[in-house]
């Protein structure tokens, strides 16, 4: 699954469906296919120490979204809302765009 595409998006609403962070829900922040990882608002927060800086004059300990396996994510529907599979719906104009495999609902272009 290294590189390829993912049922996961940048700003899409996602529910963490397994792990300590399990029922969460946030906005995917950034993407990495080739670790297949996710970092998702207000989940799986770490703290990093970091020397003062020009940007943190202060320095000390800096808490941040760390990254979560894409396994671990599903997509929130935004009709239904619940976390639902995703599927691939190709329109008649030749558009190929997400659905919500529970209600159909369409999420987004592909």
């Amino acid at each position: 699954m290294k590189g390829s595409n993912y049922h996961i998006k940048r700003d899409d609403r996602v529910m963490v469906i397994a792990g300590s962070e399990k029922g969460k829900i946030g906005k995917v922040l950034r993407v990495y296919p080739k670790k297949d990882r996710a970092v998702v608002e207000r989940v799986n927060m770490i703290k990093r120490h970091s020397r003062p800086s020009a940007a943190a004059p202060q320095g000390g300990i800096i808490e941040k979204e760390g990254p979560i396996h894409i396994s671990n994510l599903k997509v929130v529907c935004g009709k239904c809302s619940e976390a639902t599979r995703t599927g691939i719906k190709a329109l008649e104009d030749g558009r190929r765009v997400r659905v919500c495999k529970s209600c159909g609902e369409m999420i987004d272009q592909v």
